[in-house]
């Protein structure tokens, strides 16, 4: 079985070939981060044009570098929600015609169940896990009991990490993309330096947010003596870190007690989404994992960001079921894993 995977509800184009074994014959990732660089995130009418120019070009390549030809699939796999709505429906289209054309399986794919099946590529993880889910877009815990079938633990309430990690960048003129601007600036930062909160931190449950200590970073910068020093911002970037990742830190671990007590003989957490990348936050969970006897189970760089391959990989699983979708499949700016979990107050698709 060969699946070829479109990803583009932000600001990746990428399109990949992945085997029925999790052998990833391409993956091809054009980024946008230099058209959207001089607006300190993504624009929406910017990122959907640039999917249009390129997606087809992008499908073609990783066909060509799988040294298959169009023929050769056995289904195509598209996000078809949540994100952009404008460029979720490039892909989305992309893909239907495609499957059109070749008479091949459409799957309509939820970009977080691509982040969340990814480790079942790359290490072969067994259900149920813990999964940790950290993004610009998302920031939610969800237990992975099957191929589609989610039981979140915890959401943002207001503001995903990624995002807070974005304009904390912005904030401190630091570049976009925020999370590796950030953590780059923090290690010549003194993370003790400022006083900043760990939003929801003790309370009950595993919900998220990360508003307060975005607004807490601007006030603190506001009371700096101008010009404010490269030390200064250091510092104000890694105490931000160091807030946001105990932050996240206090809320999974509440969420291991849950799953514990439902999967006495689990064993492994999972993190993914592009915040996965910070190496702060790995060590963290590392710890909580060892204390816990888990195995922290992180999918390799290139595959925490957006990319084609875990659409693909997710598309595999659900052909394996038998499961495809219409070619009249609508586009979904808003598609939570979980349908059956309450509504956060104010994360809206975040959720």
């Amino acid at each position: 079985m060969i699946v070829l995977g479109l990803e583009s509800s932000c600001d990746e184009t990428a399109a990949a070939v992945v085997t029925a074994d999790g052998k990833i014959l391409s993956n091809v990732v054009l980024s946008q981060i230099e058209e959207h660089a001089p607006f300190g995130g993504v624009v929406p009418e910017i990122a959907a044009r640039a999917h249009v120019t390129q997606m087809d070009k992008l499908a073609r390549q990783a066909v060509e570098e799988a040294g298959i030809s169009f023929q050769d699939l056995d289904g195509v796999a598209a996000t078809a929600g949540p994100g952009l709505i404008g460029g979720v429906l490039v892909g989305l289209m992309t893909a239907k015609s495609i499957s059109a054309v070749c008479d091949i399986p459409l799957i309509g794919v939820n970009h977080l169940e691509g982040h969340a099946l990814t480790v079942r590529m790359t290490d072969n993880v067994a259900f149920p896990y813990l999964l940790l889910l950290v993004s610009g877009g998302h920031s939610q815990i969800l237990v992975v009991e099957g191929v589609g079938q989610f039981r979140r633990l915890g959401t943002t309430i207001d503001d995903a990490v990624g995002e807070a990690f974005d304009k904390t960048a912005k904030m401190l003129g630091l570049g976009f993309p925020g999370g590796p601007a950030v953590e780059k600036a923090s290690k010549e930062g003194n993370a003790d330096r400022f006083d900043l909160p760990r939003p929801m931190k003790g309370k009950p449950g595993c919900d998220f947010s990360f508003s307060g200590l975005k607004t807490a970073v601007r006030h603190s910068l506001e009371s700096l003596p101008e010009p404010v020093s490269d030390q200064d911002k250091a510092d104000l970037a890694a105490s931000f870190q160091k807030a946001a990742t105990e932050a996240l830190i206090s809320r999974v671990q509440q969420a291991v007690k849950i799953f514990k007590a439902d999967y006495p003989d689990a064993d492994t957490l999972v993190v993914a989404g592009g915040v996965a990348a910070n190496q702060a936050l790995r060590h963290k969970l590392n710890e909580l994992a060892d204390k816990h006897q888990l195995k922290l189970t992180v999918p390799p760089p290139a595959l925490c960001t957006d990319n084609g391959a875990m659409i693909a990989w997710a598309g595999v699983e659900h052909l394996k079921l038998g499961q495809t979708s219409p070619l009249d499949l609508a586009a979904r700016a808003r598609w939570p894993l979980d349908p059956d979990a309450e509504p956060a107050p104010f994360a809206g698709h975040k959720a």
